[in-house]
């Protein structure tokens, strides 16, 4: 299969893509705290003379700012005090992808350093590196699948912003979950999102329609969980952009309106070095021992780790009993109801986590699974029976109810200081305080709806 075929390109076949001048645009990106890619388009000639044995600089308030970009003080990283100085991005050449919606251009992530070559920790690319490496040491390496649901609207993001997001048109009027006629509707939009997709070297499963009005989700294949990762956040930023050069606008937020909201179920398992599943066993339900602890890890830990699974203000509103997003931390075969739903048979067992919502920082999110797993086995945790009924209605322990409640948990918590450090921990809790505090300072719809007039 060649290059132009599978979306992926070799670093040898960019620089001669750019010699013979069909590619002219090199976008080097990172990955912020919140999940999204930012860096620099780079002209692609400049790129193959200075930058392709070398790394570009970009300000570190990247990862110590908030979701509008704001520079906030309290991080260890850096300040005012330390003058904003840069931060290296370092391009792993293993993950050139072609970028169909764009002429000529191609996407290389990087990785981020100090300008003297350290890794930078609280890094969301090294956060989950690190927890890979943890796996490796056990001769395992993690696969993952990232489905992400999304609402779309037949207003642009520019209308939509104009309007304050009031009164927005969907792109259905009704529920059109599994619906062949209602995606037909919007299957312009959706094919060109898958094609574009393959075209930047992403294995296309399946697209659907989901319960809220214009929701939809399409499913890729799995892969190795940061080159998951990097394909997850391309995604997000390439469905923004066709949906935006197509006149729509598109929302991953977890929770638009009262109705269902956007869930990025991440499906997680493991193989040995000889290619072998981990997951499967000759024990119940077909589970390996480690599985068992594995899971068991999940169960008792997911709580303490939800800042990472959960990580917005908003994140918390989608966790309605009866909404198909969970609010029990049980697990249970085939059971939606559940935070942990174990798939799939023999070789292809795999526990799917329900908890995030699509605006999961993925990297966090699978960091956080793997944290616990792992102290599940090192701990040699049982596992629970497999739940089965309504967990709705359950006397399980609970997903936390607010970003509050998760970053006092996470602060807290001795497995996420065990697993991330001192300075992981640190820095993102000092994220939600600034998340909570900005929130908490806000005067919503909601509170003008209700005391306007009448309080």
């Amino acid at each position: 299969m060649t290059a132009e075929v599978s979306g992926r390109v070799a670093r040898d076949e960019l620089v001669a893509l750019i010699e013979r001048g069909e590619v002219d645009t090199v976008i080097l990106a990172v990955t912020d705290m919140q999940g999204r890619l930012q860096g620099k388009r780079i002209d692609a000639e400049f790129f193959v003379e200075s930058l392709v044995d070398g790394v570009a600089e970009g300000c570190s308030y990247l990862l110590a700012s908030d979701v509008d970009m704001r520079t906030v003080d309290g991080f260890a990283l850096t300040s005012w005090d330390r003058g904003y100085g840069d931060v290296a991005f370092r391009p792993d050449f293993s993950t050139v992808r072609h970028v169909p919606w764009h002429d000529r251009t191609v996407i290389v992530f990087a990785d981020v350093q100090s300008v003297q070559g350290q890794s930078v920790a609280v890094s969301p690319r090294q956060v989950l590196r690190a927890q890979s490496d943890r796996l490796a040491q056990r001769g395992w390496t993690g696969f993952t699948g990232t489905e992400l649901e999304f609402i779309v609207f037949r207003d642009s993001y520019e209308s939509a912003w104009t309007a304050g997001y009031r009164g927005l048109t969907p792109a259905n009027q009704y529920n059109v979950d599994y619906s062949i006629q209602g995606t037909s509707r919007i299957e312009p939009l959706l094919g060109r999102i898958r094609r574009s997709m393959r075209g930047a070297g992403m294995v296309v499963e399946s697209v659907k329609g989901e319960c809220n009005f214009g929701q939809h989700e399409i499913a890729f294949r799995y892969a190795e969980l940061v080159d998951k990762c990097d394909e997850h956040g391309l995604f997000k930023l390439g469905a923004k952009e066709i949906a935006a050069q197509e006149g729509y606008s598109l929302t991953f937020m977890a929770k638009f309106n009262e109705r269902e909201g956007n869930s990025c179920h991440i499906h997680l398992s493991l193989r040995d070095e000889a290619g072998r599943p981990v997951f499967a066993g000759d024990g119940a339900h077909g589970f390996s021992p480690v599985f068992e602890q594995f899971l068991a890890g999940q169960l008792a830990y997911s709580r303490e780790l939800a800042l990472f699974l959960a990580p917005n203000v908003n994140s918390y509103k989608r966790f309605v009993e009866g909404s198909f997003a969970p609010t029990a931390l049980a697990w249970g075969l085939d059971n939606r109801t559940c935070a942990f739903r174990v798939v799939g048979h023999g070789s292809s067992i795999r526990v799917e986590c329900r908890i995030p919502g699509g605006d999961v920082n993925p990297y966090l999110a699978i960091a956080a699974l793997v944290a616990a797993g792992l102290r599940g086995i090192d701990e040699s945790l049982t596992l629970s029976p497999p739940f089965d009924g309504n967990a709705y209605a359950s006397d399980a322990p609970r997903v936390p109810t607010s970003l509050h409640e998760a970053l006092a948990l996470f602060d807290s918590s001795a497995v996420a200081r065990d697993a991330f450090g001192d300075e992981v921990v640190d820095h993102y809790v000092h994220a939600a305080r600034v998340e909570v505090a900005a929130f908490d300072a806000a005067v919503t719809d909601w509170e003008r709806y209700r005391g306007f007039e009448r309080l």
